[in-house]
């Protein structure tokens, strides 16, 4: 699903526009945010794309939502 992921301050949020659902991300998997996983306030976990660690925000990437068994 396509998703776009800004930054608010110093928060990250994800906003989902099939959903039109905007969600604050409570952790991340990988330091630098790509190639891992985000959970999202709403409990979803969604596996990000590999990109290079300084790629600008707001960017809208394909991500894969996970399972809470993934």
């Amino acid at each position: 699903m396509k998703v776009t992921v800004r930054r608010n301050g110093v928060d990250l949020s994800v906003y989902i526009p099939k959903k039109d659902l905007e969600e604050p991300v409570i952790s991340v998997e990988n330091e630098n945010l790509w190639g891992g996983f985000v959970v999202l306030r709403n409990g979803w976990r969604l596996a990000l794309p590999n990109l290079p660690q300084n790629t600008r925000l707001p960017i809208t990437v394909e991500a894969r939502r996970l399972s809470n068994e993934d």
